[in-house]
């Protein structure tokens, strides 16, 4: 199956760079990979937390056919994990939409946020209202660490600056849907389910393979793991490769000390070889989107930006929470950094030995350690599986340029008895057409949850 068109062409348009800082701090990225290790196992967790974590609603809106609350609690990870959430991620926020008049049962679906999702407005207005009022059903909208009100202060719009902030925020999900989830049961809903989008749905399924009960699970525009995603997919080439080489060849902690605490070895996994999909540096050749075409984007950058920003608009923040529209027009910056970054020639302070960084292998060696410690922490087969994986219904777009599924394991391997449909198209038209699909997953997996466990209430 080819790639989307469109899913190329958005990417091209976008200027912004992923992991300005690097890795992130090699201790912080021991502390994660060995809370990995807990996290990933259900049993362990069963005590983690307090069953009456406190969660707090601080305001209410009445609606013609729903009433939406906000709320919040502090994230478990600052306790369990010291310092490891930046300060602005620490109190976690979400919304509560809940019909005035219930058609069946109490239904809960919580929404976790794919990428660019900031606050609480596009998922509210393309799937929270709309399940009022087709299925009588509540959606619980819960903000990212490192999104909206969670946005640390030096975080340039939705780009994480580490890649290690990518493996935080899916600590943090795990245990906030956990506190979450005994929070919706103490209160009387029932039933209770977990969805997300593209990075959204990465992270229910990982907060799922927590759950000690069954669970309906909706993950959209999603798939095993979010390695192929930065290493294959249209994204790698948004990756600050130029950063992430120069640390990994200098700082030699990252291939003598952290390879050596990754568990993950499945037949996908960069300990079976380095013959993995090639990134899609071909796309362009493919579909007839020739280089030059960057370089007339780079020489026109303000119409880009502007471009940028607006792109984000569509299918980021709403108009009465996504900040100023200077805000949004801020992506200038990123290079800069970059190149002053490159002039300092220094790495956490230090000053570096630039003839390190010119090994000809170098640029491979970062690809499979980011596979490595991109399967560690987000590759389904590294957690326990889903209570009952029948109660899984997948979602995905066969010409998806963002979530290749090509040279890795798939949903069905993981989690045999799982459900995937497939949608034509790519990864933007099918976020950008298909809400009602993903909608009518859910409502299908709420059904097949109440027909096979009706008396779990």
């Amino acid at each position: 199956m080819g790639v989307s068109r469109l899913d190329v062409f958005y990417r091209r348009l976008l200027l912004t760079k992923l992991f300005i800082g690097g890795w992130g701090k090699p201790e912080d990225l021991k502390r994660i990979f060995e809370f990995r290790k807990i996290i990933g196992n259900r049993e362990k967790c069963r005590s983690l937390l307090p069953e009456d974590y406190p969660v707090h609603i601080n305001k209410t809106e009445e609606h013609v056919d729903c009433h939406i609350h906000d709320g919040f609690f502090f994230s478990p990870l600052e306790h369990l994990v010291p310092g490891i959430l930046p300060p602005e991620s620490v109190k976690a926020r979400f919304q509560f939409i809940v019909p005035k008049r219930w058609q069946k049962n109490r239904p809960v679906c919580i929404h976790l946020a794919g990428t660019g999702d900031h606050f609480f407005w596009r998922r509210r207005t393309l799937m929270a209202r709309p399940m009022v009022k087709e299925a009588g059903m509540a959606s619980l909208l819960l903000e990212n660490p490192y999104y909206g009100y969670r946005k640390p202060k030096d975080q340039l719009r939705s780009c994480l600056k580490n890649v290690s902030d990518l493996f935080v925020m899916g600590g943090a999900l795990i245990l906030e849907s956990t506190v979450l989830l005994r929070w919706l049961e103490r209160e009387g809903y029932w039933p209770l389910g977990m969805t997300g989008i593209s990075m959204g749905g990465y992270m229910a399924s990982l907060a799922v393979t927590n759950w000690p009960k069954p669970i309906p699970l909706i993950p959209c525009l999603s798939w095993s793991t979010a390695s192929s995603v930065f290493t294959t997919g249209v994204l790698s080439k948004a990756v600050n490769w130029a950063e992430l080489e120069k640390q990994y060849a200098i700082n030699s902690v990252y291939e003598k000390e952290i390879i050596k605490l990754l568990d993950y070895c499945g037949a996908d996994s960069f300990k079976m070889g380095p013959d993995f999909p090639k990134p899609m540096d071909s796309l362009e050749h493919l579909l007839g989107l020739s280089r030059d075409v960057s370089a007339s984007v780079g020489e026109t950058s303000k119409a880009a930006r502007e471009a940028e920003a607006g792109l984000d608009l569509l299918i980021g923040a709403g108009p009465e929470e996504g900040g100023t529209r200077g805000d949004q027009l801020l992506s200038s910056g990123n290079n800069t950094g970059i190149r002053s970054l490159h002039a300092n020639n220094t790495l956490h302070g230090k000053k570096t030995d630039s003839s390190k960084c010119h090994r000809p292998s170098l640029h491979q060696e970062s690809i499979s350690f980011m596979k490595a410690v991109m399967d560690e922490c987000t590759h389904m087969a590294n957690f326990s599986v889903p209570v009952d994986t029948s109660l899984i219904i997948g979602v995905q777009a066969k010409e998806d340029a963002y979530i290749p599924r090509t040279g890795v394991l798939s949903l069905q391997e993981i989690w045999p008895g799982c459900e995937v449909r497939y949608l034509n198209g790519g990864h933007i038209s099918a976020y950008l057409f298909k809400q009602n699909v993903f909608r009518r997953a859910i409502y299908d997996t709420f059904d097949r949850f109440c027909l096979k466990y009706p008396d779990l209430q």
